[in-house]
């Protein structure tokens, strides 16, 4: 029974029992059956269900703000249950951005593991920003601006950004000298879902100036963008830990370094809970500590410090 509600608590959160399906790693013929079971044990219809869509009938309404109570309860007493162990087990879904994904929570992820046999690791890497409860993620590296107050947000260091280019292409295409001075630039830029102009966020004496960009490439993944900038096609936006070797060795150099973009904050994530469980306080400890040594190892190339 506790199974079946959970079927139907995903299936009320994704509107599609196919993706409650994909969540839960079943398939869409066990959601289902496990509802109408549910159904049958409650003698009343939980969904009302035609070719293209599905509702809720106000008894579904009232069962689920009830039942979702319940299984937050039931996740609690588990958890006291298991942490009495002091063992992370089960299964740990972590999120991150591609290039930190890469240099810094994949080999995390595989030593947290080894240190940790009980635990399987699914890491899933994307510059786009997941929803933690939707996408069923346990624990999230974040480069962001944060406002949601529905997560536990803890601070690794404040992440200053720069425009850059190579001087190859400074020399060909001149220095900016004023934000304005952009619209006559290649940019490179990052894809994001839904966004149809792009826009960056600059300073100008402390008070933020939106400049209208375009340029000939665009890409989602961050690294590709790096990579065309050191190849002299554009100028790009980038936290400076991100381009420390390039900047350090004259690859890059600084563009409108008096209107910088505003810094974003590395943070780690996790959904707020009564009761967070041991797997992710464990790999969130660890992940802290390394990112804030990730980054002045970074940042020392360029002989600064991280702020905190």
């Amino acid at each position: 029974m506790l199974e079946n509600m959970r079927a139907f608590t995903q299936a009320v959160e994704s509107d599609s029992f196919s993706e409650a399906a994909r969540r839960l790693r079943v398939s869409p013929n066990v959601v289902s059956h496990r509802i109408q079971v549910l159904e049958k044990h409650l003698g009343c219809r939980l969904f009302n269900r035609t070719t293209r869509r599905m509702s809720l009938t106000e008894q579904g309404r009232v069962f689920y703000e009830t039942v979702t109570e319940a299984l937050r309860l039931i996740e609690a007493a588990e958890l006291n249950i298991s942490e009495l162990g002091a063992l992370p087990r089960g299964t740990l879904r972590v999120a991150g951005p591609l290039h930190l994904g890469r240099r810094l929570l994949a080999p995390m992820a595989a030593r947290y593991q080894e240190a940790h046999p009980q635990i399987d690791v699914r890491l899933r890497l994307s510059e786009h920003a997941l929803d933690l409860i939707a996408d069923s993620i346990d624990i999230e590296l974040r480069l962001a601006a944060f406002e949601d107050s529905s997560t536990i947000m803890r601070k690794i260091a404040q992440a200053e950004r720069m425009l850059c280019a190579a001087p190859a292409y400074l020399e060909r295409n001149g220095t900016p000298e004023k934000p304005a001075d952009l619209l006559r630039h290649q940019c490179l830029l990052l894809r994001f879902a839904g966004l149809r102009e792009y826009r960056w966020m600059l300073t100008d004496k402390g008070k933020d100036l939106a400049v209208p960009v375009t340029g000939h490439l665009e890409a989602d993944d961050a690294d590709v963008l790096t990579l065309w900038a050191l190849e002299g096609r554009g100028i790009v936006v980038k936290p400076r830990f991100e381009v420390a070797d390039a900047l350090a060795d004259g690859r890059l150099v600084p563009v409108l370094e008096r209107h910088p973009p505003r810094p974003l904050t590395l943070a780690v994530l996790y959904p707020a809970r009564q009761l967070v469980p041991l797997k992710v306080k464990a790999f969130a400890d660890m992940l802290v500590d390394e990112g804030r040594r990730y980054l002045a190892t970074e940042l020392g190339k360029l002989g600064e410090t991280p702020r905190p």
